[in-house]
């Protein structure tokens, strides 16, 4: 993976996260290529299984951009979000996969350095653990 970027899955909210990840790319900031979003109505919706799922599918990791306390559908979005991150973490590990390939961090709709900066750390953070198919 030293030579490639890993691939990253980013689940965003339709409302919150969303548009401040078109705002990155509306700005042109600089993030892998390698960066697909699936954006969602709320970040407590999301399935541990998906997760474990796009691993097996050739992520190489799981970015959650929630919405935090900015949520209008659930008012402890957060906390239901963080179970989420946590039984995706015990699943990957059942699974023979490193449980920081999955990541949760709130984004707003005017977060586009932020995200930009999360996808390198994150990047970076998954070059150093390397590619999800050598783990299983």
């Amino acid at each position: 993976m030293a030579d490639t970027e890993p691939k990253i899955l980013v689940f965003s909210t339709e409302n919150v996260s969303d548009p401040g990840i078109d705002l990155a790319g509306r700005n042109k900031t600089h993030y892998s290529p390698s960066v697909y979003v699936i954006a969602l109505p709320c970040s407590s919706g999301i399935r541990p299984a998906w997760i474990l799922h796009a691993i097996r599918r050739g992520f190489d990791g799981v970015f959650i951009a929630a919405d935090g306390s900015d949520c209008a559908l659930i008012p402890d979005c957060t906390a239901r979000t963080a179970r989420i991150v946590s039984e995706a973490q015990d699943l990957l590990t059942r699974n023979g996969f490193d449980p920081a390939r999955v990541k949760m961090a709130a984004l707003c709709s005017v977060c586009a350095e932020p995200f930009e900066k999360h996808m390198k750390q994150f990047g970076a953070a998954l070059k150093k653990i390397g590619p999800a198919a050598r783990e299983e």
